[in-house]
């Protein structure tokens, strides 16, 4: 849904919430739902600050607290710092893909003068901005998810 339409719906994210809690305190007890409880607000709590930014929309930010909530805080961490990079990789993809270097380069040069001028950035680094560039991060933290579960299985980790 995230690639097609750049929309994670409400009626995915919270089911989901609510089945990765209730999975965790039927297996694991109350360890498991204090788990559960602590992955969910973690991964709210560390996207919240890029969906105020609206530099993440609140799609992805529900899907990474329901993801926590199955998980737990400490694969959570491991998630999201590994889903950054991908999302990183498919956003220069897509640079590459749309030739869009210079522009880029423009919009980082915003963001860094934003951050040492302890102000918000300008729409034209914004989601609400029609031209910018958008990578689904819920796409990466799915392919994420995916290669860290490929590796347990395998070994790997």
């Amino acid at each position: 849904m995230d690639l097609r339409s750049r929309r994670i719906p409400n009626w995915l994210t919270v089911p989901g919430l609510l089945l990765g809690i209730a999975l965790r305190a039927a297996t694991g007890g109350w360890p498991g739902l204090k788990s559960s409880l602590l992955g969910a607000g973690l991964g709210l709590l560390l996207l919240l600050p890029f969906v105020l930014l609206k530099a993440l929309g609140a799609g992805d930010w529900k899907l990474a607290g329901a993801l926590g909530a199955f998980v737990g805080p400490g694969v959570l961490t491991d998630l999201l710092l590994a889903s950054v990079f991908v999302a990183g990789l498919m956003a220069l993809g897509l640079i590459i893909y749309k030739r869009r270097f210079g522009e880029t380069m423009r919009n980082l040069a915003h963001l860094v003068a934003s951050l040492f001028s302890l102000r918000m950035p300008g729409p034209e680094v914004s989601l609400d901005n029609p031209r910018s560039l958008k990578v689904p991060y819920g796409v990466a933290l799915a392919l994420t998810v995916a290669a860290y579960g490929a590796g347990h299985m395998w070994g790997a980790g």
